[in-house]
């Protein structure tokens, strides 16, 4: 038995695990983790750069990783679990855990605290059970593949609620770190969205962005290249809660990742076709985007 009073072995990394025990474990471990961040993250953090692409890393990070790694492996043995900080661990097989112990790293660094924990079980690289717990208000969303989302307290969450009273549109925005600062298609992606948005929000912690509009309270999520850690468990509170979620070329995307960076447009129904106009109105611009150039002070 395991500290949840389940059985802690699930079978060999074929077989079909108990999604409903899946999804338990797994909103246990992202609180056990959020709880530690949400005590540590108020106080003095050594940050380190991880790579040479911009992002950071810090001790929490690895720590909140341990959490969660020693509750999904007592759990699910046979299973494969891919973390941020410390890779792939564990056999081949059709389940594999994806861990993002600390989404919003960069924040934290900064004392900014939007930040959350993030997990998912993908099955042939499917998501399949998606958890993300914000420490911060001490809340948790989950979702199972075909069986919607999951709020706080374990009721079931909230559709996508209309904004009658505010016209303007209210989008998050995600890019990968490897995207570099002159990228022309991300320059005009943001260009576009800039001047058709009422808000663009840059988060810098897509899991968050990913739960906002789950829950209906951004209108559209755009992302140019991004990670692939954290993508499984928020694409699918997302899509759970009745979001469309297209790639740039407006084929659906279905939530898998791999070794290319994933680009998508996420966006309530109604908006849809708003966010697909600014994709195809960034792609025809970005050629005709002037170089940056900054003088050098020294002249």
């Amino acid at each position: 038995m395991n500290e949840m009073g389940r059985p802690s072995k699930h079978g060999p990394g074929g077989a079909e695990p108990d999604l409903e025990l899946a999804r338990a474990v797994a909103v246990e471990a992202a609180e056990a983790a959020g709880a530690m961040l949400r005590e540590r993250a108020r106080g003095e953090l050594a940050v380190a750069a991880k790579g040479a692409a911009g992002d950071l890393a810090t001790v929490l990070d690895r720590e909140a990783e341990k959490i969660i790694y020693e509750r999904l492996r007592a759990s699910f043995p046979h299973h494969r679990i891919r973390g941020e900080e410390f890779g792939v661990s564990g056999p081949a097989g059709r389940w594999e855990w994806m861990v993002d112990p600390l989404d919003g790293t960069n924040n934290v660094a900064i004392g900014m605290p939007n930040y959350v924990v993030g997990i998912a079980l993908c099955a042939d690289g499917h998501p399949t059970v998606g958890v993300v717990h914000d420490p911060v208000t001490e809340r948790t969303w989950s979702a199972l593949r075909g069986g919607g989302m999951r709020g706080p307290r374990g009721g079931q969450a909230s559709r996508a609620r209309e904004h009658d009273c505010d016209p303007g549109l209210t989008v998050a925005w995600t890019q990968g770190h490897r995207v570099g600062r002159h990228n022309p298609a991300a320059r005009a992606l943001k260009y576009v969205l800039d001047g058709v948005a009422l808000r663009v929000l840059p988060l810098w912690a897509p899991l968050l962005s990913w739960s906002m509009i789950a829950r209906g309270d951004i209108d559209g999520f755009l992302g140019y290249q991004a990670e692939d850690i954290d993508l499984p468990a928020g694409y699918l509170l997302a899509v759970e809660s009745g979001v469309t979620v297209l790639a740039l070329d407006g084929e659906v995307f279905d939530g898998r990742t791999g070794p290319a960076p994933c680009s998508f447009v996420a966006a309530r129904p109604e908006h849809l076709d708003t966010l697909m106009s600014i994709v195809e109105t960034a792609a025809k611009l970005a050629p005709e985007l002037p170089a940056i150039r900054i003088p050098d002070p020294r002249r």
